[in-house]
């Protein structure tokens, strides 16, 4: 008995080691690109830090102090609020032919939760795209029904700019970037999360790996404009998290701000309220759209995610001419009901008086 029980525990501590170390959990920063984070003034004590201080788990309704862990399991497995999750055919989804977009039109299309695809001056920016799975297991993090319809095949022939804003699950999506890799001429991510990249077959020359602060230029453009300057990506902060397995911060969340003959795009990624949206707006006159978070937050983790009062000073802070929100309408990372974020998008439209585009998945929007 004492055998075999000893050979099960080994084969399940064994099995988790397995799982744990697998590819999709990618890889830390090592050589170069560890000198490089070691380096950077974003990164302390072992970890990259937000601009302001942030505690991942705040204190919550009961006023009862919960960590990380057991915040996840008592979301996970306990019991879920009336409406959280969406049912077949609340969520509606558009079939469009992304495949055949005219180049002559900028575009944007809304592929659920945070991933969408901007074409802007003939060139495509695919963002954040998860299409299988948000989580580490499938069984967890599941996609709401029928808003798993957009898969790779399904993305332009060639995408210029695959936009990552940070590593987590249901940001970066291992079997998407796998099946892509043929089809993506640049990643363009925050600094660290290249190692994951080169470690699913991604080329250290087509990663364009940004710290906060630092921009680039935006090659694929040089035929239409030969002044590079004119068309660039910058890296921004933001205030979040990162991780894929059990060792956080190894790599930095970011947002961006792309320039293009276009204009200007703002690509929010997740994060909670801070002082960097009246400064991005001081620092950016002109924003042509901003792309910000909304959804998933929750008081116990209210600094990591903006909290449905804070969206509307960010609209007015920033001071975009045009606002689209996302990650909401795909997964249940929260107790909130699905169909809260669609009110606080026009609710917040509303009390900053700024235009909000509001659109379904998988609709072309032109820009």
């Amino acid at each position: 008995m004492f055998y075999i029980l000893l050979c099960t525990v080994t084969v399940i501590v064994l099995s988790g080691f397995t799982f744990l170390h697998g590819k999709r959990f990618g890889a830390l920063p090592e050589g170069e690109r560890l000198e490089r984070v070691l380096h950077s003034p974003n990164y302390r004590d072992g970890a990259f830090q937000n601009e302001e201080p942030t505690m991942h788990m705040t204190v919550n309704q009961d006023s009862a102090r919960q960590g990380r862990f057991k915040t996840i399991v008592k979301f996970v497995f306990g019991k879920k609020p009336e409406g959280r999750m969406a049912e077949k055919g609340e969520v509606t989804v558009v079939r469009s032919d992304l495949r055949q977009l005219d180049p002559r039109e900028d575009v944007y299309v809304w592929l659920g939760h945070s991933s969408y695809l901007l074409q802007l001056s003939g060139k495509t920016f695919l963002v954040d795209p998860v299409f299988y799975q948000g989580s580490p297991v499938s069984f967890v993090n599941k996609m709401f029904p029928g808003t798993d319809y957009y898969k790779p095949e399904h993305m332009p022939e060639v995408i210029d700019y695959l936009v990552i804003t940070h590593d987590h699950w249901d940001h970066l999506d291992y079997r998407v970037v796998k099946e892509m890799k043929g089809r993506v001429r640049h990643v363009v991510c925050g600094l660290g999360v290249g190692a994951h990249f080169e470690r699913w077959g991604y080329a250290p020359d087509q990663l364009i790996e940004l710290d906060w602060n630092e921009e680039a230029p935006l090659t694929e453009y040089e035929a239409l404009t030969p002044d590079s300057t004119q068309c660039r990506v910058v890296c921004l902060p933001s205030r979040h998290f990162s991780g894929r397995g059990f060792k956080s911060n190894q790599s930095l969340w970011a947002s961006f701000m792309i320039e293009t003959p276009s204009g200007r795009v703002f690509i929010g990624g997740d994060g909670g309220y801070d002082g960097r949206f009246k400064r991005f707006g001081e620092q950016f006159p002109v924003i042509d759209l901003a792309i910000l978070e909304n959804g998933q937050y929750d008081q116990r983790w209210a600094q990591i995610h903006t909290l449905p009062e804070q969206l509307g000073q960010e609209m007015s802070e920033m001071g975009a001419r045009r606002y689209i929100t996302v990650h909401h309408s795909k997964f249940c990372l929260a107790n909130h009901s699905w169909r809260e974020p669609l009110d606080n998008e026009r609710r917040a439209a509303e009390e900053s008086g700024k235009e909000l585009i509001v659109c379904q998945i998988g609709e072309i929007v032109k820009l």
